[in-house]
């Protein structure tokens, strides 16, 4: 985030070029030294417009990059990985390492990464496998060498291969499992054929996992396209629990709309329709605004006494297409959204603005040249928020916010 340009002198001339003040202005300085005057006062303006809106109340943030901000993990060619598949080794984080889960776990953020190998070409041409990192301060961060969840010679491989394991999210279960919502991305027949679902798995330590038939199995949707799934949770005892609401744990989910599903044991979930029994739409894109093409669920959603909180991923159109003028077309950046804390159904307020976006030049080249910031991970951490996201597809950053003082064990 940038930070405004201090006033230069002592009165709103500086900051209010306008006929009146420039006029005045010049009857008692040379000419050359006006000239310099009005390419400052074109200048500042534009600091200015840089600036973000503050945050409502309810909000979580704003947040700020650490100082010398970089990748706090990147890809790594030299990792090989013996794969079930292929049968051979494969570097398995050679291309991009981006879009990660967090948590905490005995006193350290441990994040769970997508990967991409070299086998493939082009976004979605790759396979992915997750990674796992763990970190002391949230910053710095020690990577395992071989993969800890991956396509393998099991139930699931028809809906994993080769496209693989994708974009985490993770929920930590009141009796301690944990349980990742993931994109099971299948492509065959040099991409001709391209399916995803929500997959979903459990865990008690990060690093075996047990897969389930998909996050709806037994349901109409279990083998409906849609991607990207945020389990609520609330805090209990400075870290997130997956919280029940009127008794029942709620996930929110999608990517062109955000819809809703509930479940008994975090395993088995049963998606929330409407009337005529689609999908039902608890929020959706808008026209004009960063989230124009996209709404798309990012970390888990938090239960506060305000409401509930959940982050996202707007995508925003082409310029003249429908899109935020002030950004580029294909962007994302990051939105919050309230809804009612006993009625997650229940939409309250949305930010207009984005609250976090690509401004480093890592977040805005690489494997996705629009850039991104697509959060995915967000661990409450000695008072402080970690946001943790993908930059460009190519790697993953790191955002922090002091937590406020409502936020407090419930």
């Amino acid at each position: 985030m940038q930070v405004a340009a201090e006033p230069i002198g002592s009165n709103c001339e500086a900051f209010a070029p306008d006929a009146f003040c420039m006029n005045s202005f010049s009857k008692s300085v040379p000419l050359r030294f006006l000239h310099l005057v009005v390419m400052l006062a074109g200048f500042v303006p534009a600091v200015f417009a840089a600036a973000e809106p503050p945050l409502p109340d309810w909000a979580i943030g704003p947040f700020t990059r650490p100082e010398n901000a970089g990748p706090v993990i990147r890809p790594k060619p030299e990792s090989t990985f013996d794969c079930p598949m292929r049968k051979q080794p494969v570097a398995w984080e050679a291309r991009h390492t981006f879009n990660p889960a967090a948590v905490l776990r005995d006193g350290r953020i441990h994040v769970l990464y997508r990967a991409e190998d070299n086998h493939g070409a082009g976004i979605g041409g790759y396979t992915s496998r997750l990674g796992l990192g763990t970190s002391e301060d949230g910053i710095r961060f020690v990577t395992e060498p071989k993969p800890v969840f991956f396509p393998a010679d099991d139930a699931q491989k028809e809906f994993e291969w080769e496209g693989g394991c994708e974009d985490p999210r993770l929920a930590e279960g009141p009796d301690g499992v944990y349980v990742i919502t993931y994109t099971q991305f299948a492509r065959r027949n040099n991409g001709s054929y391209r399916f995803w679902r929500i997959g979903l798995a459990a865990s008690k330590d990060l690093r075996t996992w047990t897969k389930y038939d998909g996050a709806f199995a037994e349901t109409p949707f279990e083998n409906r396209r849609i991607k990207s799934a945020s389990i609520l949770h609330r805090v209990e005892n400075g870290r997130l629990i997956a919280a029940k609401v009127n008794g029942k744990y709620w996930m929110y989910f999608g990517e062109s709309s955000v819809n809703l599903a509930t479940s008994d044991d975090l395993v088995h979930w049963t998606p929330v329709t409407d009337a005529q029994g689609k999908l039902l739409e608890v929020m959706k894109t808008r026209r004009g605004f960063f989230d124009s093409v996209f709404t798309e669920v990012g970390p888990p959603a938090i239960l506060t006494p305000r409401g509930i909180v959940l982050i996202y991923n707007g995508k925003n159109s082409k310029p003249g297409n429908g899109g935020d003028p002030s950004l580029p077309g294909g962007v994302y950046t990051c939105g919050q959204a309230l809804f009612d804390k006993n009625d997650p159904a229940k939409s309250i307020s949305r930010l207009d603005n984005p609250f976090f976006k690509p401004e480093l030049d890592w977040e805005r080249t690489g494997q996705y040249s629009a850039g991104t910031t697509f959060a995915e991970g967000l661990v409450l951490f000695k008072g402080r928020w970690f946001l943790y996201y993908g930059c460009a597809d190519t790697f993953v950053g790191v955002a922090i916010a002091e937590g406020k003082p409502w936020l407090r064990d419930r």
